[in-house]
């Protein structure tokens, strides 16, 4: 399948079949986070992998929707800012670098049939003490991962033209 198949494939599942997901599966998908392009290649970030059977209800307190919990797994990218590089003008790019690796994570979960909702709407205390996070790591973003049991709705997207701008503003 060629990049923009699987860009067209890819959708936000928010319904999930309570099948595991194989080791193998899973490590390929952490295995292109890892490949991600990162600002001087600092990586700064973690990924914590959560097995949601049995932690529904301290999962539910990150972010409520019942579907987050129906996937065998969620993963939250966690980014930590005095590892990352900062710009002349102090712009700091972990969070640029978190979401890189989360967004390679999403596509390859894709291509291997597996099913993904990027979720930046949870609750960061709780993440905090669900995650028992250090005082120096961010929650950045979590995606629930399993096999989808819902079909794509419709993607409405602008025009290239509404997006694109060239040579200047």
């Amino acid at each position: 399948m060629s990049f923009l198949e699987l860009a067209r494939k890819r959708y936000s599942v928010r319904a999930y079949k309570p099948d595991s997901i194989e080791d193998e599966k899973l490590e390929q998908v952490l295995e292109a986070a890892r490949l991600a392009p990162t600002a001087c290649n600092l990586q700064p970030f973690q990924f914590i992998v959560i097995h949601t059977r049995g932690r529904e209800a301290e999962l539910g307190r990150i972010y409520r929707a019942s579907w987050f919990v129906q996937a065998p797994i969620v993963i939250c990218a966690c980014g930590v800012p005095s590892q990352g590089w900062t710009r002349r003008d102090g712009k700091n790019y972990c969070e640029v670098d978190v979401t890189i690796a989360m967004d390679h994570l999403i596509l390859a979960a894709a291509d291997l049939g597996l099913g993904t909702c990027w979720i930046g709407a949870f609750h960061p205390d709780a993440a905090r003490e669900v995650l028992e996070l250090p005082d120096d790591v961010e929650p950045i973003a979590f995606t629930p991962l399993g096999y989808p049991d819902d079909q794509p709705g419709h993607k409405s997207r602008n025009s290239l033209d509404e997006l694109v701008r060239y040579e200047h503003w």
